[in-house]
């Protein structure tokens, strides 16, 4: 017996897990170029770039809920399957 869901379906919670990632790199790519001139002795950026670094725990909590949304919609079609 074939499996109902198809290969290239996308799960409930997928797009906000690759939003997720998104946010998160870039918030990995703003800690880089806000750590580099305190590690180079040159003049630090303004707070606001700090403030930017924080994308990298708002992307991670995006991943996150995104995995949690996945998992409850695999276990509410477990439940229907019985």
């Amino acid at each position: 017996m074939r499996d109902k869901t198809q290969t290239n379906s996308a799960a409930p919670g997928d797009r906000l897990v690759r939003a997720g990632a998104v946010v998160f790199f870039i918030g990995a790519l703003a800690t880089l170029v806000t750590v580099a001139p305190l590690l180079l002795g040159t003049t630090p950026f303004p707070t606001y770039m700090f403030g930017l670094s924080m994308l990298m725990a708002v992307g991670f909590l995006m991943a996150g809920a995104g995995v949690l949304r996945s998992v409850a919609a695999g276990r509410r079609q477990a439940r229907a399957g019985r």
